[in-house]
């Protein structure tokens, strides 16, 4: 998900990062016990101070106020940029995605990128149009590549998977690919936080043919939905028309295979190829 942008440079990153340590420093507070006045982990603070990560709306808020509010933090905030290969319409999201406490996501055109391995990845970014240079697809499997640390960084996170059988069937990338993509897939649903699960191609009841379907939850409990299409993606806070992908997304649920019943069916269609 997010394909389409030119990368764009992450220095703003890394400068408020730098900012955030040094009013840290000035304030004479540790990593860690300024971790604790923020409630956020001391690795989401390493992270955000070495600019490895967006920080989020509240993780603002709450620097300012540990730190003097000077409002030197909110307005740094505003000039953000996220790191090289996230469309513009996706950053975000996918600055939602790190601070999410669940996150479920519905596909029927391709393996969610979170999901995805990167000879998978790689395929599609090769086979987009216009064609992609070598350093954009660099650019976008690496952004790729550290958002999937989500599902081992984010343990007490709750991910939800629904993925079309057809995505598999379609081979993308030939045999061997879609060996290896079937294999990751069983590698990470066994993960205690993540569900996956198969919506059979034969299925006669279906409440997601409007389209993919993406929905996480904040830490206050806010919920958010995200659509995406061919050259651009739509952040919704809605809290109606969230309710409505969200009541699509439990329906979905009991459609598809269980879970049990779709590691079966992966393990199945693995012993075909």
């Amino acid at each position: 998900m997010g394909d389409g942008a030119e990368p764009e440079s992450s220095d703003s990153l890394r400068t408020f990062g730098a900012v955030v340590q040094a009013l840290r420093e000035h304030a004479g507070l540790s990593r860690e016990g300024f971790a604790e006045q923020v409630r956020f982990s001391k690795h989401t603070v390493a992270s955000i101070e070495l600019g490895r990560r967006m920080p989020d709306e509240s993780f603002v808020e709450a620097a300012e106020g540990a730190l003097g509010n000077t409002g030197a933090l909110r307005r740094a905030a505003a000039h953000l940029a996220r790191q090289p290969g996230l469309a513009a319409w996706f950053r975000r999201w996918a600055q939602l995605e790190q601070v999410a406490i669940t996150l479920y996501t519905y596909e029927c055109r391709m393996v969610p990128g979170l999901l995805q391995t990167e000879s998978y990845a790689r395929t599609l970014f090769t086979g987009q149009l216009p064609p992609l240079s070598d350093e954009q697809i660099e650019a976008r499997w690496a952004a790729r590549a550290e958002r999937q640390l989500l599902l081992g960084n984010m343990p007490n996170t709750a991910f939800g998977f629904i993925l079309e059988e057809h995505v598999l069937l379609r081979r993308t990338g030939g045999l061997g690919v879609t060996r290896g993509l079937i294999d990751h897939l069983l590698e990470i649903a066994e993960l205690r936080n993540v569900e996956v699960q198969i919506m059979p191609t034969v299925q006669e009841s279906h409440a997601g043919l409007a389209g993919p379907i993406q929905l996480l939850e904040t830490p206050d409990n806010k919920w958010f939905a995200y659509c995406e299409g061919q050259r651009g993606g739509l952040l919704v806070p809605d809290a109606k028309e969230v309710s409505i992908l969200q009541r699509r997304y439990a329906r979905m649920r009991s459609q598809a295979l269980t879970l049990e019943d779709s590691r079966s069916l992966l393990q199945r269609m693995r012993g075909d190829l």
